[in-house]
């Protein structure tokens, strides 16, 4: 019971060590990418190639002022941004990271929690992560703020709908809530991706809304609200805001590389003949890849498409997402059923 549970702690801290590390220099790829795409260099003094941009960017957040209104609710106004840094790192404990290791004869899982319930976790988890969006608007006691916030908890919302109905088709072809199971039932190519491509695609975008990225960045737009729900926000406060957008990225491509891409399965790797330990490691750097593409998604689509009218993003995902998932659906019902 000792060892597995120092295993635990230690495992624990690698996935938080790990997704905050992907999350600082997720912010210098994009500002390259942004470079890249506007055809300009991007960050390149903080260090050879602007390596330590990141590093720059939380000193200088550590530094700025801290700075709070007079009229904010204290208690909330703290809650918020650490309620949304929280939440972004709850998710990744029943991600399955990669098959079980062997450490002096005995075993143990690169997963936090197999709870046979994972998918609902994932989705009970992500419903509260617009608390804490909606307490720092409202705390906030600013217009600009309180407009981001609500816009920011109907649009989470209503693309939770969309995302858990797009979901439902992979539970019923696979028979199992546990994510452990469906990655498990994804070996070689079978993967989820080609018996439910409009789910995957379902899934994707509410992806892009669940995250606030562009192009549906609605609840931070600079042109209309000044800078949203996080306004009156400042130093590492704000920081927390702006961090959890990529933890949330990096998470959100684990999750869906779980459920729709095998997760850690690749084809054929089964048959390279390696010990458990490096099995395990070059499983987790298959899954790594496959996060890292979709990192490269999430990047690529904000600098490339421009940002939806507020009724136009509500009326995709209610006339247009919800319809599509339930017609998945049916469809995958009776296809279950033809071939019973």
């Amino acid at each position: 019971m000792g060892t597995m549970l120092l295993y635990k702690t230690i495992l624990a801290s690698a996935i938080l060590i790990m997704s905050l590390v992907v999350a600082m220099y997720s912010t210098l790829i994009e500002r390259k990418m942004a470079g890249f795409f506007q055809d300009r260099l991007g960050p390149d003094r903080a260090g050879p190639w602007g390596l330590l941009q990141p590093l720059a960017d939380g000193i200088k957040l550590f530094f700025k002022e801290e700075f709070m209104p007079n009229t904010a609710d204290k208690f909330l106004y703290i809650l918020g941004p650490s309620l949304t840094m929280f939440i972004a790192c709850l998710i990744s404990a029943v991600i399955p990271w990669g098959p079980d290791i062997v450490i002096n004869g005995q075993t143990f899982s690169l997963q936090m929690a197999d709870v046979n319930i994972g998918i609902l976790y994932v989705f009970a988890i992500v419903s509260i992560g617009v608390y804490g969006i909606m307490i720092g608007g409202w705390a906030s006691n600013n217009k600009y703020a309180l407009l981001g916030a609500i816009r920011a908890s109907s649009q989470m919302i209503s693309y939770e709908l969309a995302m858990s109905l797009s979901i439902i088709a992979i539970v019923m072809m696979t028979g199992s809530l546990s994510m452990r199971d469906i990655v498990n039932q994804q070996q070689g190519l079978n993967w989820n991706i080609w018996y439910q491509p409009l789910a995957f695609l379902i899934f994707l975008v509410c992806a892009f809304a669940e995250t606030n990225r562009s192009p549906f960045d609605l609840p931070e737009c600079e042109t209309e609200l000044v800078g949203g729900y996080h306004t009156e926000y400042s130093s590492m406060k704000l920081g927390f805001y702006l961090f959890s957008e990529y933890i949330n990225m990096f998470i959100s491509g684990a999750v869906m590389a779980t459920l729709f891409l095998g997760g850690y399965h690749f084809p054929f790797i089964d048959r390279l003949g390696l010990s458990p330990n490096a099995f395990a490691f070059v499983s987790f750097l298959v899954l790594f890849a496959k996060i890292t593409f979709f990192g490269f998604i999430f990047m690529w689509i904000r600098w490339t498409l421009p940002r939806f009218r507020y009724d136009q993003l509500m009326r995709l995902g209610w006339k247009a997402l919800i319809p599509l998932a339930i017609l998945n659906i049916l469809i995958t019902g009776v296809v279950i059923l033809l071939n019973q």
